[in-house]
């Protein structure tokens, strides 16, 4: 079908994934939320504040990268919202399975690797443990938030990602992550 986007945007849960997810499929792009995709068996261990370990992210994050690349298949530049807060996460949404053996997405494999911008959306404990005050109706307790920052690798080259404050204003952030997509698209163009 020719060229494919997809942009991830990442970071702790009550961070602004969800509403920075739905502000780009304002771009006419398909959006997925990663929590919708979570196991039975995640959700439970997370309500009773458990963080999952890497035994528990992989089996999800290699169903999200399955999915991207059905829309990859299709032609089809998806928006998804995900805690990937290990590098290990992120080259399994870009390679899939495979990833998890080699660590690296620039291996050789079946597939290619998807083209993936990751926005990584980065606060002080402080304002996301606030914003997560005001959230009603999530499975993930405030309690579980120190094991997110635990837990984050911050990306780094050679991956594709911007980092965006949650302390700028609403439409600086969404100006920013567009113009990082429009950056990010004739990147990907030109390695092609």
């Amino acid at each position: 079908f020719g060229f494919c986007f997809f942009v991830c945007v990442f970071g702790f849960f009550g961070g602004g994934r969800l509403w920075g997810g739905l502000l780009l499929f304002s771009l006419g792009w398909k959006f997925y939320d990663a929590d919708d995709y979570h196991s039975l068996e995640n959700k439970k261990k997370m309500e009773k504040g458990i963080p999952l370990n890497d035994e528990d992210r992989i089996p999800w994050l290699c169903t999200l990268h399955d999915l991207l690349r059905r829309e990859d298949t299709c032609g089809q530049d998806t928006v998804l919202a995900c805690s990937a807060l290990k590098k290990m996460y992120r080259c399994v949404l870009i390679s899939g399975a495979s990833a998890i053996e080699s660590n690296q997405p620039e291996q050789p494999r079946e597939n290619p690797p998807l083209k993936i911008l990751f926005v990584h959306l980065d606060g002080p404990m402080d304002i996301i443990a606030r914003r997560l005050e005001e959230r009603r109706g999530h499975f993930m307790p405030l309690e579980l938030l120190k094991s997110q920052f635990d837990t984050l690798e911050p990306p780094s080259a050679p991956e594709n990602f911007i980092t965006v404050s949650l302390e700028k204003s609403l439409p600086e952030i969404v100006l920013e992550i567009e113009s990082a997509i429009l950056q990010g698209e004739a990147f990907f163009k030109n390695k092609a």
